[in-house]
Parts: structure tokens; sequence; C-alpha cells
């Protein structure tokens, strides 16, 4: 079936990209698979993390099909792009359709993309995971591929105005290497190794970012730890 819809968005989120000078560094692009079904799994700071997230596919001249929540597909502008890029819907009072959509679309060799912490971080740190993208790889037995972006909250995030105009932002795109579950696999190990590289990427990001805060208002970007003003992680409960 011709891809009408997903590359002019993607010509178009470029001429984009470029009118503002966006300052887009991007690693470890190899390592998305250039034929095949695959995961990727990113974390999630932004409303625009899924554009950032597909542009690391080009290299490899792949389209994602990233899964979504069912609202953006119900957005009288929104929903219609979203289902002609084949994007995945996601009803989380049907979580059973979602996933098989999404393991229908590994088996004829889709990328499928999604944010392991189902929602946007506030905090700015890696959340706890979903099961659903170590269930899926696993199942169908295709790479599952970690990745961090960074920078992105500058420009949309939740409970921030939108700054779709800001020109001349950092943002950083980091693939590493990917995982391989198994069907036997004990999918708590994968998925805390999902984490666990999830969470190094973003650090290298965070660490090698090329900007900083322009004063004490300018500092909601960066989480607790490194000296911002977004709201610390909630606490987790230890494991029994």
């Amino acid at each position: 079936m011709p891809e009408l819809v997903y590359p002019p968005v993607i010509a178009a989120m470029l001429a984009a990209f470029r009118v503002l000078d966006l300052r887009i560094t991007m690693s470890g692009a190899q390592h998305v698979p250039e034929r095949g079904g695959a995961v990727l799994a990113s974390n999630h700071v932004s409303y625009l993390d899924f554009i950032f997230c597909g542009l690391a596919a080009r290299p490899s001249k792949r389209l994602v099909r990233f899964m979504a929540k069912r609202e953006i597909f119900d957005h009288r502008v929104g929903g219609p792009l979203m289902r002609g890029m084949r994007h995945i819907s996601v009803d989380r009072n049907a979580g059973m359709a979602s996933y098989k959509a999404a393991l229908e679309a590994l088996k004829r060799g889709e990328v499928v993309g999604v944010f392991p912490e189902a929602t946007i971080s506030t905090s700015f740190t890696v959340k706890e995971f979903k099961t659903g993208s170590v269930r899926m790889a696993s199942a169908s037995e295709v790479p599952l591929v970690p990745m961090a972006v960074w920078g992105t909250q500058r420009l949309w995030t939740k409970g921030r105005k939108r700054s779709l105009g800001k020109r001349h932002v950092p943002v950083t795109i980091l693939v590493g290497e990917p995982l391989r579950p198994a069907r036997r696999d004990d999918q708590a190990q994968v998925s805390a190794e999902l984490h666990s590289r999830i969470s190094a990427l973003v650090d290298k990001a965070q660490r090698e970012y090329p900007d900083e805060p322009s004063g004490p208002d300018d500092r909601w970007w960066l989480p607790a730890h490194l000296g911002g003003t977004a709201p610390e992680p909630p606490e987790v409960a230890p494991a029994p």
C-alpha cells in the first residue's frame, strides 16, 4: 500500500525544523534495522517525542508506527493524520486490541514505536515501565531498540505552555544497541535491562547537552537532581 501521508508529513516537519534552526544531534541510528520488525522504546518528556524518535529510523529508510492514545485519533486534525500514517490507536479500556494490532504490524515487518512509561514524565527522569514493549518484542522475537530524546520538553510538554516557535533549541536523539528477547526469556529481567539502558542514554544526553538554563526562571526543564525545578519523581515502593 503506497505511503501517501507519512512522507509529506516528515518533509513538512523537517522544513519546520530548518526554519526554527533546531540543533538536532543524533547518534546510534545504525541500530535501527533496515528490514524486518522491530520495537523502538524511548523515554517520554514531550508531546513531540514521536516526531523526533521517528527521525532515528530515517537513515535505515524505515517508517515507525507509533502506539498513541485514542484521544489523538479522535482529534479532527490529528486523527486523519495519525490514521494516514498508520499509527496504532491505544484504548486504555481495551488494551488487548491495540496490543494485537501492534503484533500484526511487527509480523508484517513494521517498526513499532512505544513509550514504555505510557505518559510524559514531568520529573524528566525515567519512570517505571509498562510491560507492553517487552511482551511485543518477545512474542514476535524482534529486536527491542532502546532510545532517548532530550530537549524536546523545551518545545512542548505537560503542564507548560507550548513554545513551538522557539528557535535554536538543541534536541538530542540517542539510539542504543538492541536487546533481542525471546519468548522464553524472563520478561521482568528484560524490562529491567531495557529500563537500565534507556536511563543510561538519558543520563548521557543530559550530561552532554550543549545548552544551559538562561536564568533561575528557565530551570524548569531540568530534573531536580541536576539542579532544575522540575518536580521530584514520585516515590516508588520497594519490591516485596
